[in-house]
This record gives C-alpha cells, sequence and structure tokens, in this order.
C-alpha cells in the first residue's frame, strides 16, 4: 500500500476534509493516539501493514500497558490534537475514515487482532461498510 492511496483514501472517506493536508493530519493524528492505546506488539504488528511514512507514528507512541480508554476518551484526546475548534462530531468523523481505510488495508488478521484490544465502544470505528 502507498502512503499517498491510503491518504486519499482517507479524504474521500471523511465528510469534513477539503484537502489531502487535512486527510494526512488527521490520519496521523487518529494513528497517535491510536498507538497509545496498543500494546508494544500490537502496534509494531499494525505499523508492518501501513506504508513506511506511518510506522513510527503507531510504535513511537505504544508502550506494553496500552492507554485504558472508551471511545470518547480517545475522540477527546483526537479532537484536542487536532486544536481548538475540533468538535466530537469531526473527531468521531476522522477517525472512522481512518479506520475504514485501516480496515481495506490490513490484513483481516490484522484488524481482528485490532478489534481485541479495542473496547466494545470501538466496534462504531470498526464496522465493515
Amino acid at each position: 500500500m502507498k502512503y499517498d492511496e491510503l491518504i486519499a483514501q482517507v479524504r474521500q472517506t471523511a465528510t469534513t476534509f477539503e484537502t489531502n493536508e487535512q486527510a494526512e493530519s488527521a490520519t496521523r493524528t487518529v494513528l497517535t493516539e491510536l498507538g497509545k492505546r496498543l500494546g508494544n506488539n500490537e502496534a509494531s504488528d499494525l505499523a508492518a501493514q501501513l506504508p513506511p511514512e506511518l510506522k513510527d507514528i503507531l510504535t513511537d507512541n505504544s508502550d506494553n500497558s496500552g492507554t485504558v480508554d472508551d471511545l470518547d476518551d480517545f475522540l477527546r484526546r483526537v479532537a484536542e490534537h487536532k486544536k481548538a475548534g475540533t468538535t466530537p462530531e469531526e473527531a468521531l468523523d476522522h477517525a472512522a475514515a481512518v479506520f475504514s481505510t485501516l480496515a481495506q488495508f490490513v490484513s483481516a488478521g490484522e484488524l481482528d487482532d485490532l478489534k481485541s484490544q479495542l473496547p466494545a465502544s470501538f466496534s462504531q470505528l470498526l464496522r465493515a461498510d
């Protein structure tokens, strides 16, 4: 998978992006926060299936324990990271676009592993389209 293809897919999936730069920023933000949520092994496994430009974002932010939070906390962190003016609804749109795109580009086994590390509240981001 190529980086530009992934970003273009995120942009196409979301409803709030006007530029590829906005999609790229949101992708990096969501993956940064996801990395905090995953343990080292899962972050590395997922990163191995991503373009090189995104691998460090996941692994540099992971730890063995993973951040324990629910979807609302995750979206709050995404919105805060995106700076003032990002609403919870926009953060949900951004996260859903990134997760939907990941589901198209990573293996089914890796997607199952990712789902197993996230609480049930994340299911709306991980549903099959």
